[in-house]
This record gives structure tokens, C-alpha cells and sequence, in this order.
């Protein structure tokens, strides 16, 4: 079963393949410039956007019409920090599927608060119970962004893909521990959860609902431009590492359903990332990967779309060509740049008396000092149990495109 998800995820990326990135470029360039064709203004832009989300939503079976239920998270043993505080909280997306995340607050704070989801990605590839402070939302990377950007003055929220971490206490397991992760339906449920967790922050009393931004890195910038797309809540946008318009994304939680093949002339990840003009949006890439093309052939096209808005100043690349593909200390920086730019954060607070960023102020924690399910603290009774259940039970409460196969 393994083995035929990991293939179905490999063809899923057909304009990407490692060892000949010349043709598979070139075919995304051409792309760009046939898709420019049909929005010759802002007006035609709009109802491509509408074309688009549409068919994602229907491709992925969510019903964005649901009227949602009051979310009443679970939250349990907040820690002060040196700047910040982290919560373990817990909240249903849909009736008896918890996501699970690490909630970040400013220590001192005046007004409204900013606030940011951060979807985590898949690397490094360590994936076996021993490596688990090094996984998903436990990573120091992902500690330290979201740490960061709270003393900032912002409320981060970071939480698990599906079938990672403690959502792998409901999906079930196989003997490599994540295997439910590498589905279509991952890409469905991914997405209805970052909507559900705009749904969680903007609902915070603290909380400025105008100001919510999303970051994540490779396939938690698979959900940054996705649910930026498709939400007009997320104010500002930062997917790192991942956008291109020559690849889809290596698994089925990003390329496991045909949404590329939705629209006229179908898409590519760049013109999905394109959907958040005029709204605020930073590229960052490298020269490692593919987003090795967004300099010469992505970039110029989101400015391309940016213009059809009179508002090129808000779509950015910063470019290191010598990185490898992670989200690490040199994209991080850019990225609180940005935000305390569009969100109105306080660089400040993070930085030198050079004026550099620094970090060191972060506390790394374990995996177990940031779970909210644990001996102690169990899964709700009525929390459901195997992969099956649970995709039932989405198609149930979505109530659309039931027929849909994950």
C-alpha cells in the first residue's frame, strides 16, 4: 500500500524531474504565459480566482457554505517563557477529529494582537517514535519561528499535518507510523483544518481578525498559498521553499487530488499562490530545489498579476541561492521582516543592538512538554479511531461531493 501512495504522489508532479529541470521549467514557464492570457485585467483575474476555488473545493469535497460549530478548545499547561508563553491546545475540526497544536502568545502585550498559522512541513525525514522531537510541530525551526514571531506581538498557532504527531493518535498507524498521511484525503482535511484554525484565532478575543498572516515551509507551503487562496481572512501570505510553477508537491497531501487539473488551461502551484494579489504576499526560495525557477520565471509572473492591481510593492522574492531547501534562520529573517511589516509586529523586540535578529532568547522544548493528548490527559471519548472512520465521518459533515474517493 505504501509503495502505490509514494508512486501516486510521484505522478502527481509531471512538470518535475530530478536530473532534467530544463524542459520540466521551460513547460512551467509556458504555463505562466498561456494562464496571463486569460486575465487581461483585474475583473477577468477575480473570476478566474472564483473558477478555481470552486473547483478546488469540490475537488477536495469541502463545503465552505457549513455553518460551523462554536469552537471550544482544549487547553492545558501554559509555560512562561522568556517574551512568551506556549499552551498545548486541542480543538474538533470536524465532530470527533482534534487537531492538535502548540499555541504562542506574546508575554506583554497592549490592543489587538496580530495572528499567524503555521503549518509544518515534512522534513527532515525522520519519522520513527524515537525521532519525534525532531518531527512536524516539535521541530526546533518550527520552535523558534513560532516563538519569534510571539514576542513580535503576534498569537502563533502550530499544528499537526494530518496523520503526523498526535493526529496519528486517530488515524492509526501502519509499521512505518505514517503512512494514512501520504492520501488524497490528507490534502482534503489538511485544508478544511487551516480553515478551521483561521476560524480558531479570529475567534480569540484578543485577537485583530484583520490581521492574520500564514507562513509554513515545503509542504506547509503547500497549505500557506492553499488556504491563502481560498480564505480571504489571511491578510498576508509567506509560503517558503515551495512554490513553483513546475512542481506539485512529492505527496498526496498536496498533489493526491487533481486540483491542478481544475480551470481552464488547468494550474500550477504559482498561479495558486498568485490567488492572494492584491493581498500581501513574500516568496522566499533557493537554489537547491525547484523554487530554483522563481527569480527568472515565477516571480515575474506573480509581479505580472500583482500589476493588474496597480500594486506591485506587495508581492516579494527574497532568493538565496546557496541554501538548501528548510526553513532556517536565513529565510526566517525575511520572513518576521515581512510580517512586522504587514501586521504591524515590533522587530525590536528580536533583534541586537546591532540590528541583527537573534534568536538565542528560544527555548527548545521536547516533543512530550508540547503534546496536549498524553497518560495523563487522554483523547476525548469521543474522539474517532482509524483512518476510515475519520474520512466517513468528513464526508458526513461536509455533506457535498460525497462520492469523492480519497
Amino acid at each position: 500500500m505504501k509503495k502505490l501512495l509514494l508512486y501516486s504522489c510521484l505522478l502527481a508532479a509531471p512538470f518535475f524531474s530530478a536530473g532534467q529541470p530544463s524542459r520540466p521549467e521551460q513547460e512551467g514557464k509556458q504555463h505562466l504565459d498561456t494562464l496571463l492570457t486569460l486575465y487581461p485585467d483585474a475583473a477577468a483575474f477575480r473570476q478566474r480566482k472564483e473558477e478555481l476555488r470552486s473547483c478546488f473545493l469540490q475537488t477536495m469535497g469541502i463545503n465552505m457554505q457549513l455553518k460551523r460549530s462554536a469552537i471550544k478548545p482544549i487547553v492545558r499547561l501554559k509555560r512562561v517563557m522568556n517574551g512568551y508563553t506556549v499552551e498545548n491546545v486541542a480543538f474538533e475540526s470536524f465532530p470527533g477529529y482534534y487537531i492538535a497544536g502548540s499555541l504562542y502568545k506574546p508575554l506583554k502585550s497592549k490592543g489587538k494582537l496580530a495572528a499567524i498559522l503555521c503549518p509544518h512541513g515534512h522534513f527532515p525525514e525522520r519519522r520513527t517514535p524515537a525521532d519525534l522531537d525532531l518531527q512536524g510541530r516539535y521541530r526546533p525551526d518550527m520552535q523558534i519561528r513560532c516563538a519569534a514571531l510571539a514576542k513580535m506581538g503576534a498569537v502563533v498557532f502550530d499544528y499537526d499535518m494530518y496523520a503526523w504527531g498526535e493526529s496519528r493518535l486517530q488515524s492509526g498507524k501502519d509499521e512505518n507510523d505514517t503512512v494514512m498521511h501520504y492520501t488524497g484525503f490528507s490534502l482534503a482535511v489538511q485544508t478544511w483544518n487551516s480553515i478551521r484554525v483561521v476560524d480558531f484565532l479570529s475567534g480569540l478575543p484578543e485577537v485583530d481578525a484583520q490581521r492574520i498572516g500564514v507562513t509554513g515551509a515545503s509542504g506547509g507551503g503547500t497549505q500557506t498559498f492553499l488556504v491563502t487562496a481560498l480564505d480571504d481572512r489571511i491578510a498576508a501570505s509567506a509560503p517558503v521553499v515551495m512554490v513553483s510553477s513546475s512542481f506539485y508537491g512529492g505527496c498526496g497531501c498536496e498533489s493526491g487530488l487533481p486540483i491542478h487539473s481544475c480551470g481552464r488551461l488547468k494550474t500550477n502551484n504559482a498561479e495558486i499562490a498568485a490567488l492572494a494579489a492584491p493581498r500581501p504576499l513574500l516568496i522566499v526560495s533557493d537554489g537547491t530545489d525547484w523554487t530554483k525557477t522563481v527569480p527568472g520565471i515565477d516571480y515575474p509572473y506573480l509581479q505580472k498579476v500583482y500589476a493588474l492591481f496597480n500594486d506591485t510593492a506587495k508581492v516579494s522574492n527574497v532568493h538565496l541561492p546557496t541554501d538548501k531547501h528548510d526553513y532556517g534562520y536565513n529565510k526566517r529573517v525575511p520572513v518576521y521582516y515581512f510580517f512586522s511589516k504587514y501586521l504591524h509586529l515590533n522587530m525590536r523586540t528580536i533583534t541586537d543592538q546591532a540590528g541583527k535578529v537573534d534568536e538565542s532568547f528560544v527555548t527548545i522544548e521536547p516533543a512530550s512538554a508540547q503534546q496536549v493528548f498524553s497518560k495523563e490527559f487522554s483523547l476525548p471519548a469521543d474522539a474517532l479511531k482509524t483512518h476510515e472512520n475519520i474520512v466517513a465521518a468528513f464526508k458526513t459533515y461536509q455533506g457535498a461531493f460525497t462520492g469523492l474517493r480519497y
